[in-house]
């Protein structure tokens, strides 16, 4: 499978013509029933100029009905963007270097919301390490995703990617997508990560490194993304 269908178009995110990177980020509590609020910044360009930044972002209300209208658009969104391979109709469509092989099915879906973590070393901005929580279709907050790359359920059950991953830049104002195996003897628990063999980044928006150099060795800065993960199990369990 090679096409792409369009990237979803979540209805708190406001894209600039220039559809640069997010800049600024405030992480939402983890707490499954609370208030919940997303407050972005995205800038029109790699600099960060701050006169030419947009708001990206919307307050989810505190009542459960706010909370499954946003989890219902979520789920129309996955909808739209998987499409049916086989028997598994949850799987997204991806470019074929990153396709998970046959006999593997999706078994959970999360969108993440998060920061994408750099330290200047000198020369670059090095490897980012994520810090972000999942939520499932129900708008609940189920996970947290941290370095490793790991993934952890609020039940306890845990997933590490194996690295490197298998990489494809899909929009080049967003981090790549990705494809990772697993960690078999780091992936353990009971819950949504029980058994997981294969693990999709896709969807991607902001996240990417800055383009100015840092200003002095070990600056660190956070910079905002989203993104849909998918989780893969063995068709046989």
């Amino acid at each position: 499978m090679t096409g792409r269908r369009g990237a979803p178009s979540y209805p708190w995110v406001v894209r600039s013509n220039a559809n640069k990177e997010i800049s600024h980020y405030t992480p939402p509590a983890i707490e499954p029933q609370s208030r919940l609020t997303v407050g972005l910044s995205k800038e029109t360009n790699n600099h960060m100029k701050p006169s030419q930044t947009i708001l990206v972002g919307r307050s989810i209300g505190s009542t459960l009905q706010s909370i499954k209208s946003v989890a219902a658009l979520l789920l129309g969104v996955a909808m739209t963007s998987a499409v049916a391979v086989a028997a598994d109709n949850r799987a997204p469509e991806v470019p074929a270097t990153i396709a998970v092989p046959e006999g593997h099915k999706v078994h959970f879906h999360g969108f993440a919301l998060g920061v994408q973590i750099y330290t200047w070393n000198g020369t670059n901005w090095g490897a980012s390490v994520p810090e972000a929580v999942l939520f499932d279709n129900d708008g609940n907050v189920v996970a947290t995703h941290f370095g490793g790359p790991t993934w952890e359920s609020n039940s306890g059950s845990q997933v590490v990617g194996a690295l490197p991953p298998l990489a494809v830049v899909v929009d080049p104002t967003a981090i790549p997508w990705l494809r990772l195996a697993t960690v078999s003897d780091r992936t353990h628990g009971p819950g949504i990560f029980a058994n997981t063999t294969y693990i999709h980044r896709v969807n991607t928006v902001g996240g990417k490194a800055p383009s100015d150099a840092g200003t002095f060795v070990g600056q660190v800065t956070r910079v905002p993304y989203a993104a849909d993960y998918y989780f893969y199990r063995a068709a046989n369990h």
